[in-house]
């Protein structure tokens, strides 16, 4: 099996090359390869599959050529992830797989289409515009933090802390008490602070990520989008750009008036092959 690991602000993928859809892909098998210690490591497997050739694809077949069936690293489906698409975006160009037309390159996810564009040593993607629909609350050890529900094609739930509480001191290691009520597929929970002002920016957010299906992680995409949607509605703002600090780094975040652009790095930093049989059990 051939497969290619990158990373967009440490958020990190095994990318398995796929195009024909004939790989036997299990949830087993996706959660031994993200396994740190005895598989390659990962926050998710991103499969590359023709969007023809992938039953939840192929809607999308005639917009876009390739479907990206990204999978978390429990071996849970996801309907979107903003660093793995734009990651799944270097891995298509980098191998010659696709170019962009018209300066945009369509991609097809279980959230719909979605748009990517080069911008440099970064990649952009084109979301669809967050919804803030609700309130609720997350509990983590003793602390219940009211947030705000935001859909990014896939659920978050972002809460702001207190001012007298730093972002480093939470404990990420268990995963936040939600509402299943308001929740009843799981939800990604962001916890934010204001950060310094950026010139060019309409806000600055730093901001930790229980990322559902993955535990922390070191970046979550959408997760920054759902971060910047609200950082702007405190602002006054119905669009603009926010700067968004994760612990892997840094994404800029443009809400328009129907659609979310992330940008930032993404980057390849490994190809090989690697045998199935040898992760054991693991994927039994």
């Amino acid at each position: 099996m051939e497969f290619t690991k990158g990373h967009g602000t440490g958020n990190d993928f095994v990318i398995l090359p796929d195009p024909d859809g004939t790989l036997d892909l299990t949830p087993g098998l996706v959660a031994a390869l993200c396994d740190r210690r005895r598989g390659l490591g990962g926050d998710g497997v991103l499969r590359v599959v023709r969007a023809a050739k992938h039953p939840e694809g192929v809607a999308l077949a005639g917009e876009a050529e390739w479907f990206m069936d990204y999978w978390n690293s429990d071996g849970s489906f996801a309907e979107m992830c903003g660093n793995g698409a734009r990651v799944f975006v270097r891995y298509l160009l980098d191998r010659s797989l696709a170019a962009p037309s018209g300066g945009t390159l369509p991609i097809a996810t279980r959230a719909g289409l979605v748009r990517a564009r080069v911008e440099g040593a970064d990649v952009a993607v084109e979301m669809r515009r967050p919804r803030l629909y609700d309130t609720a609350t997350a509990t983590l050890g003793g602390l219940t933090l009211p947030g705000t529900a935001v859909d990014v094609g896939n659920p978050h739930l972002v809460c702001a802390l207190p001012a007298a509480l730093e972002l480093t001191a939470l404990d990420l290691t268990r995963a936040p008490g939600v509402d299943a009520g308001i929740f009843p597929s799981g939800v990604n929970v962001e916890f934010t602070t204001p950060g310094e002002p950026v010139d060019g920016t309409d806000g600055h957010v730093l901001m930790r990520v229980y990322e559902r299906g993955s535990a922390e992680t070191l970046s979550c995409g959408t997760g920054a989008c759902a971060v910047a949607a609200v950082a702007l509605r405190d602002a006054g703002l119905d669009i603009g750009t926010v700067t968004v600090d994760v612990p892997g780094g840094r994404l800029t975040v443009t809400v328009t008036a129907d659609s979310c652009w992330l940008s930032g790095p993404a980057v390849l930093v490994a190809t090989g092959t690697l045998t199935p049989s040898a992760l054991g059990d693991l994927h039994g």
